[in-house]
């Protein structure tokens, strides 16, 4: 597959403005000419493979900051935005690159208003339930707002982090009761429904004994985040400046569960251990004591800049298909709204309960992955009580297959091994597919009288 070439002028802009270089130094000590930097960070050339050897070796700056998924995303975003019919005309996939290159404020201000208006007509549809009530105004809703925060900085926070793997030492566990101990709360088990219960005023920490031990260690670590880090989780939401109290309570509880997992997994050794068993993940939950989820969702998190693991994406769905949980730091970018592609492993694994499914699948834009999928079961701990049922994936580009035992097997070199596969079925390209739910919508269609083929329409070039 050729390589695609990288345009990333305003990462290069970002950098020279960090270092405090004018073009002409900048130039000059990168070995080009300043026009062509000038076109550079302009993305009227791609950035050549000389200057990105240069920053790496001058600078020494890890050059996976100029190819980081934020354009990417945008992208996707676009695509599945503008595919509404409320416009007429698609711009190019080229025109739709430029601008989330050139101007990524510009273009989320743009998916903000167009997730405005998408709300505004849900609103309308369902108006005459609402008849004779006062409207109220159409805000963000506090859940996309915190999941797009954590979705646009690649779900990696470095300062929380480094502050879990910190406390964490050698026994994260071992620390956890620690510091429980020195602040004079008690730790019981209850055989009460909650998972976790912090009574502040008798300074009494209950966690549930029908829990699985992963689950009551992940919970104890979510508590202690909540109180020995109030500062740092409180100085991170200032910085998300979220534009409601409820986006801020839910995104607290979302980097009390980062801490958490961070803190159970530490970032040096558990990425080491990633690559030592090349990414066995039963092998990484027995030395952890980890949940599988736990560990596939640590792994598409190790993202520090100048010790960056495998870019994977995770995502979760429910046996209705609905996205969960999602996040990616590869090329490979999730729906905003509806499910992921029927023909994705992930769904298939409710079919195969224990047991781990591979998959080599090729995107519409002809990128290569290592799907990895597996079912997952949170039993109630009671009789009578209901189980909830999830199913898990994590996938890589197929240039990091060599990284994952899961590629040990496979034909990755053979086109015909590879499934094709889209992101949606709204904003998918293929033509031809058996499995499209709904037509797309940036294409048009016309309906054969006396011809039916799988689908009732033909979609047109």
């Amino acid at each position: 597959m050729s390589q695609k070439k990288l345009y990333a002028g305003v990462k290069l802009h970002e950098i020279r403005t960090r270092l405090g270089l004018t073009q002409k130094v900048f130039a000059a000590k990168l070995g080009v000419s300043l026009p062509y930097l000038n076109q550079m960070e302009n993305n009227h050339r791609p950035v050549s493979t000389t200057v990105v050897l240069a920053l790496a070796q001058e600078f020494g700056l890890d050059v996976t900051e100029l190819s980081s998924g934020d354009t990417e995303r945008i992208v996707t975003d676009m695509r599945e935005a503008l595919a509404d019919p409320v416009f007429s005309d698609t711009p190019p996939l080229a025109d739709l690159r430029l601008a989330a290159s050139n101007a990524p404020a510009l273009t989320r201000a743009f998916l903000e208003l167009h997730s405005a208006y998408r709300r505004t007509q849900e609103r309308l549809v369902s108006l005459d339930a609402a008849l004779g009530q006062r409207a109220e105004s159409v805000a963000v809703s506090p859940w996309d707002e915190v999941r797009d925060f954590f979705h646009y900085i690649d779900n990696h926070i470095d300062a929380v982090d480094r502050a879990a793997e910190f406390f964490a030492g050698d026994d994260p566990v071992a620390s956890a009761h620690h510091a429980l101990q020195e602040r004079g709360i008690t730790l019981s088990l209850s055989e009460r429904k909650h998972l976790r219960y912090y009574d502040p005023e008798q300074r009494e920490l209950t966690l549930s004994a029908q829990a699985a031990p992963a689950t009551r260690n992940f919970q104890l670590l979510h508590q202690i985040a909540l109180i020995t880090q109030s500062d740092l989780l409180e100085a991170t939401l200032d910085l998300a400046r979220f534009q409601s109290d409820q986006a801020r309570a839910i995104a607290r509880i979302g980097l009390a569960n980062y801490f958490a997992g961070a803190a159970l997994l530490p970032y040096g050794r558990f990425r080491a251990a990633a690559q030592e068993t090349r990414h066995d993940i039963e092998r990484l939950a027995h030395r952890f004591d980890a949940s599988f989820e736990q560990i596939m969702h640590r792994l598409s998190t190790l993202q520090r800049v100048g010790d960056k693991g495998v870019p994977f994406f995770f995502v979760r769905v429910d046996q209705a298909g609905n996205i969960t949980k999602r996040h990616s730091a590869t090329r490979l970018q999730f729906a905003r709204f509806g499910g992921a592609c029927p023909l994705w492993n992930v769904h298939r694994a409710f079919e195969t309960p224990s047991h781990f499914l591979r998959q080599l699948a090729q995107t519409p834009d002809g990128e290569r992955y290592l799907l990895l999928a597996r079912d997952v079961s949170k039993h109630a701990g009671a009789w009578g009580a209901p189980d909830r049922r999830y199913a898990i994936a994590l996938g890589c580009e197929v240039s990091h297959a060599s990284q994952l035992v899961y590629a040990d097997g496979l034909d990755t070199e053979n086109p015909a091994a590879y499934e094709p596969i889209g992101t949606s079925c709204r904003i998918c390209e293929r033509s031809d597919c058996h499995q499209r739910s709904i037509p797309p919508l940036e294409r048009k269609l016309s309906f054969p009288v006396n011809r039916r083929e799988v689908l009732p329409y033909e979609i047109r070039e």
